[in-house]
């Protein structure tokens, strides 16, 4: 790990301020995957702000029925939240779904947001990686691709969001509230704070330089069964191959919202409409501009038959 130097923030536009004063800094709360890209050289932050002090870490009731959370909240704290277990079962579930035990205790509902892919590539520093290194090449596309994106990479990087919470949020259609240098507040909507790789695979997010997350806002629960399944490799502490994220009304209409197939929580609107007609339906409208390798085309088939599993079990 290289040296770097440290400041506790004494307010979220004063981190932001700092942030943007200092090069190449870095904000830090749970540290539970910024420190993890630390120590291996992936991440080389030269300042570090500590946010953990910024009283950031509430669940709030808001007066439209919604819950805003504090960017500071824990995963384990968030997914045990009566409000939430009761009106937003789909959050509650992925949460728990995600990580371990100890590394939800330390995580934060932004850090959740913003972690970094899982890619094996992207973590060997002697493999090319545009993510890591603009221009380097992607090591991923013709090498070992069984983890990686059928949908929505491109031609510099095919690299999945390893987050389960986002694939949740992006169901719930949360937005996402940030604070800048100079005070300016902003609302986010969550399908649009994730951005596809393009040509800059490196830039993850639409968040400007310096602005913090302050927190996360759930609109009002829209009731229905909600369900998150996570397809993997064992039984914890693994990223999902596939996962699904559903919400199904007593009308047959929902939401559907999967994780482990694209570089963003991946949810298409026109798909969310073919819900009563079926999983394949469905499937054929996530995946219309589907571009899968040998190695992991299995996703798609995987995706169907895991969504049409909950859809069986919502409507009985």
């Amino acid at each position: 790990m290289r040296a770097f130097t440290y400041e506790r923030a004494a307010s979220p536009a004063a981190a932001a301020a700092s942030a943007v004063r200092m090069a190449n800094a870095k904000f830090v709360a749970g540290g539970t995957n910024l420190l993890d890209l630390m120590k291996l050289e992936i991440e080389t932050p030269s300042h570090l702000i500590d946010v953990n002090n910024l009283a950031l870490d509430t669940i709030d009731s808001m007066d439209d029925g919604g819950l805003r959370i504090g960017a500071l909240v824990r995963n384990t704290d968030l997914a045990a939240d009566a409000r939430v277990r009761r009106d937003y079962p789909l959050l509650s579930r992925a949460l728990v779904a995600g990580a371990s035990g100890q590394l939800r205790n330390m995580a934060t509902t932004a850090g959740n947001l913003l972690q970094r892919t899982r890619c094996p590539y992207f973590y060997d520093t002697n493999q090319p990686c545009n993510k890591r290194v603009p221009g380097s090449g992607c090591a991923a596309i013709g090498g070992v691709s069984r983890q990686h994106a059928v949908v929505g990479g491109s031609k510099a990087c095919i690299a999945t969001h390893p987050s389960d919470m986002a694939v949740a949020m992006r169901a719930l259609d949360a937005v996402v509230e940030t604070v800048a240098a100079d005070g300016a507040t902003r609302r986010i909507p969550i399908a649009d704070f994730h951005r596809l790789p393009g040509d800059t695979p490196q830039i993850e997010t639409t968040l400007k330089t310096g602005e913090l997350i302050t927190a996360v806002t759930l609109p009002a629960p829209i009731g229905g069964i909600q369900q998150y399944h996570k397809v993997r490799d064992r039984a914890s502490y693994a990223f999902a191959l596939v996962s699904v994220g559903l919400i199904v009304q007593r009308d047959g209409t929902g939401r559907v919202a999967l994780g482990g197939v694209a570089h963003k929580p991946w949810r298409v609107e026109a798909a969310d409409r073919e819900l009563p007609h079926g999983a394949k339906a469905v499937a054929g409208k996530l995946f219309a501009d589907a571009h899968p390798t040998e190695e992991n085309a299995y996703k798609l088939t995987l995706a169907q038959r895991t969504l049409a599993a909950l859809l069986a079990d919502a409507r009985a």
